[in-house]
């Protein structure tokens, strides 16, 4: 089958691993690894956004005068924002190029936090938010470009190792800082944070991204209703999915409405890709090798990092009544043990096959979250180290080997294409992650409360014991028998919704558990790389 062509750029052809047209580092000047620290610093950042706007919705809520439902829509306006120019951005670096598309993201970005917790009112507040998004995410798309073009041959798989780390570490760092800007300074500085970290990536990014000239040729044969259609498309979706658990699926018209529409502009987006002349993207390359299973490994691995990720901060919060800080004393020692095998695992895959190291990071990753399923009420900080170590390193392994391949399989003249196509599986696969763990989540929860209450016999012994203790408990503080008495049921009432919680937590920790497993099955169908011609 004939595949349409795309534009070939200066970043798709030195991901080509035998290209000499575009210089590459060396020992002998400090200037690019600043250009390469500050693109890392921007996909840190870039994941650290919504994280810690997910900690901080309560506080955020609160310090702009909220209700739940009104502040349900920062993250959707955020993550809708990164959604629209993510599609877009390996296009935009290839016109205008990266080091301009980079700076013009980190000057968006900046502007959006600085003024956001500034915001009058609502509408204010979700266009900065949306902005921000629209900021941070030009700088994932662009990262593994500009690190596998311009770091030496050798070290490109350390750069990568570096790359992957930052999904876990900005996932589990989070908390913390979110915890301790409420307890000190203020909720504003959930957003001012990046106002501090910023003019470092610029200065980095100014100092060391090459300034590349700008391609207007591609303007002419670019797919702008094809552009349009996939912003647009995705966009829907992304909200649709970001607010179906609170809004109850489709038994709501506005997630209809977005789910439906999302999807029909979706299809009109594939259909004028397949048919057109010089598509945006080139999607018949998902019938080359390996590029089907790599989308969907990448997806279902990030649906597995967000879905543990709500689980265990959820339960810490629900169950032990953590607060944010606490919450993030637990979630650090998850985070810690990436800086650590960042190098040892280049090293490794510079001599092992990646899809064994693949493989083996899935295997970890089932195995952990089926250790997490004896989860009881009675754990809290220590009991999660374990097995969530265990998930930190498996999702390292998993994570980097396959952008490695992922970085093998790309063909000079289909960076763009398949660039796009990483972004997307990135964010839908935690967005459904998220979304569906929620639902599954609650939907598992009242199960079990059913299923316990349908045992709890008011007239049993075990019930009477259990209350007449939870009456001579509160009793010291009430002579009255009936308050005495109601309080006492509402204390086996909690009971029962504590036991339900955790029940429901370790069916999500399960359902985690098959779908690591159902990607280790996917692993074992990759080839072997083929072996791309010479440029």
């Amino acid at each position: 089958m004939r595949l349409h062509p795309s534009p070939i750029t200066a970043a798709g052809v030195a991901l080509h691993p035998i290209a000499h047209r575009h210089p590459r580092l060396s020992a002998d000047t400090l200037r690019p690894y600043v250009g390469i620290s500050g693109v890392l610093l921007g996909a840190i950042m870039s994941t650290f956004g919504s994280r810690v706007t997910s900690f901080g919705l309560a506080d955020l809520r609160g310090g702009l005068h909220l209700g739940f439902d009104e502040g349900a829509w920062m993250t959707t306006s955020y993550g809708v924002g990164q959604m629209l120019v993510g599609v877009a951005c390996p296009y935009l670096g290839a016109i205008f190029g990266v080091k301009r598309v980079l700076l013009l993201g980190i000057i968006l970005l900046f502007l959006a936090s600085l003024l956001g917790p500034l915001s009058p009112n609502l509408a204010a507040f979700l266009a900065m938010q949306f902005l921000a998004g629209v900021g941070s995410g030009t700088f994932i798309p662009v990262t593994i470009s500009f690190i596998a073009r311009s770091l030496p041959a050798r070290l490109i798989v350390y750069g990568i190792a570096v790359y992957a780390m930052n999904s876990e570490l900005s996932q589990n760092v989070s908390a913390s800082l979110e915890g301790w800007y409420a307890d000190n300074w203020s909720w504003r500085w959930i957003d001012w944070q990046y106002c501090g970290a910023l003019p470092l990536m610029f200065a980095c990014i100014w100092y060391g991204v090459p300034r590349e000239e700008v391609n207007t040729a591609l303007l002419r044969d670019l797919d702008w209703p094809g552009l349009a259609y996939a912003g647009l498309g995705f966009g829907l979706l992304y909200a649709g999915l970001d607010q179906g658990n609170r809004l109850d699926w489709t038994n709501n018209g506005l997630v209809n409405g977005l789910l439906i529409s999302g999807s029909l502009v979706t299809l009109a987006f594939v259909m004028r890709e397949l048919w057109a002349e010089r598509p945006f993207l080139n999607l018949r390359l998902l019938f080359s090798q390996n590029l089907v299973q790599l989308l969907l490994l990448l997806a279902g691995f990030r649906f597995i990092i967000l879905s543990t990720a709500y689980i265990i901060p959820t339960y810490l919060q629900s169950v032990q009544n953590f607060r944010e800080l606490q919450v993030g004393s637990v979630l650090l020692w998850i985070a810690l043990p990436q800086l650590a095998i960042v190098i040892p695992l280049g090293a490794l895959l510079k001599r092992v096959d990646g899809r064994w190291v693949l493989a083996v990071g899935a295997l970890l990753i089932c195995i952990a979250c089926l250790m997490a399923t004896e989860l009881t009420s009675a754990w809290a900080t220590d009991d999660f180290l374990a097995s969530q170590i265990l998930q930190a390193l498996g999702q390292s392994f998993a994570l980097t080997a396959l952008i490695v391949l992922a970085v093998q399989s790309m063909n000079p003249a289909d960076v763009l294409t398949i660039g796009a196509l990483l972004q997307m599986s990135r964010l839908f696969g935690g967005e459904i992650g998220t979304a569906f763990m929620q639902t599954f989540v609650r939907i598992r929860e009242q199960v079990h409360s059913n299923l316990i209450g349908l045992h709890v016999d008011s007239l049993a012994g075990l019930t009477a014991d259990r209350l007449a203790n939870y009456r001579n408990a509160v009793g010291t503080h009430t002579a009255d028998l009936a308050i005495a008495t109601a309080r006492a049921t509402n204390l086996l009432a909690a009971a029962i919704a504590r036991q339900a919680a955790v029940l429901s937590f370790i069916d999500g920790f399960l359902a985690a558990a098959a779908g690591a497993f159902l990607c280790l099955v996917l692993a074992a169908t990759l080839q072997r790389p083929s072996p791309r011609p010479n440029a």
